[in-house]
């Protein structure tokens, strides 16, 4: 009899991989499932079990964490035909993609019929943060579920914040971050644009505003990736176009004003339709140049 304890993941891309990696070890019997076999024959490679859809991980691990990209898949791979709930080992299902809390409740609904638990578990902190297990992690759900969750969090990231017992709590405090962290980019670049044209050197820009008032994550976390050309941040326009919307859709439906946030919306909605939708959310600062008509770069 095995001391194993039974985790699946599901969604095994830019987020999810690295944190599924955290979680090989010689305690776990880790369950995988991406509907791309090569991103699953590292894991196999490693000791993971390979499964063919959501519901044949269900049947073999009594955890499940999903990192999936949209709403719309979150919940056809939590309560579709081939989804968790139909699974017969799963008693907490932990959803780390930001789906906001309209998703995450009706997914929460959904499970609970099942008596399966569901504990929204949004992270922040990046691909860089994945692969270095700094993540922050805002879980939100039944305290005993997120009790058991909690080890399994710690393996996965740094710090722990506990949002509320309700689904959809973490869902929230994950728009606030993005709609912050998107805000802050969209700001940041249109200043350094406005000093590249008037003939300051990018670099020394980013350093005194890191040590200044100015300083922001978008600082140390962004702007390497602009000043070095490399572009590699490692996430999609299209994710942080479609966190936005979701922020101000919600916070709407709270009957709170987003007249600042809006603007930058329209920023990265204006940067996803224009054919940028697929490549890095740094590239964002390309588009900034152009209006600005002056490059926010290092030094060669």
């Amino acid at each position: 009899m095995s001391n194993k304890t039974r985790i699946g993941f599901l969604g095994l891309g830019q987020m999810g991989a690295p944190m599924a990696e955290r979680l090989l070890a010689e305690d776990v019997e880790l369950h995988v499932f991406d509907p791309r076999p090569e991103a699953m024959a590292g894991f196999v490679a490693r000791g993971a079990v390979a499964h063919a859809s959501p519901k044949s991980v269900a049947d073999a691990a009594g955890i499940v964490f999903a990192c999936l990209p949209t709403g719309k898949v979150s919940e056809a791979v939590a309560l579709g035909p081939e989804g968790v709930a139909s699974g017969s080992a799963v008693r907490i299902h932990a959803e780390m993609s930001t789906i906001g809390p309209a998703t995450i409740g009706r997914i929460a609904e959904g499970l609970a019929a099942r008596g399966i638990a569901c504990v929204d578990s949004p992270i922040s902190g990046g691909p860089a943060g994945a692969r270095a297990g700094t993540l922050a992690m805002m879980p939100a759900g039944a305290p005993a579920a997120v009790a058991t969750l909690r080890p399994w969090l710690e393996r996965i990231g740094q710090r722990i914040f506990l949002m509320g017992e309700r689904p959809g709590q973490g869902q929230t405090m994950k728009l606030v971050n993005n709609l912050i962290f998107a805000g802050n980019t969209v700001v940041a670049l249109e200043a350094y644009a406005f000093g590249a044209k008037a003939g300051l050197d990018p670099a020394t820009m980013v350093e005194m505003v890191q040590a200044g008032t100015g300083r922001s994550f978008v600082g140390d976390g962004l702007m390497p990736k602009v000043l070095s050309g490399s572009f590699d941040f490692g996430a999609a326009m299209s994710i942080l176009d479609k966190d936005v919307m979701l922020g101000i859709e919600e916070a709407k439906a709270q009957g709170v004003p987003m007249w600042t946030l809006e603007q930058a919306a329209r920023v990265w909605r204006f940067a996803a339709s224009q054919g940028m939708a697929g490549e890095d959310l740094s590239r964002l600062a390309t588009l900034l140049e152009g209006w600005g008509g002056a490059p926010i770069r290092a030094p060669k």
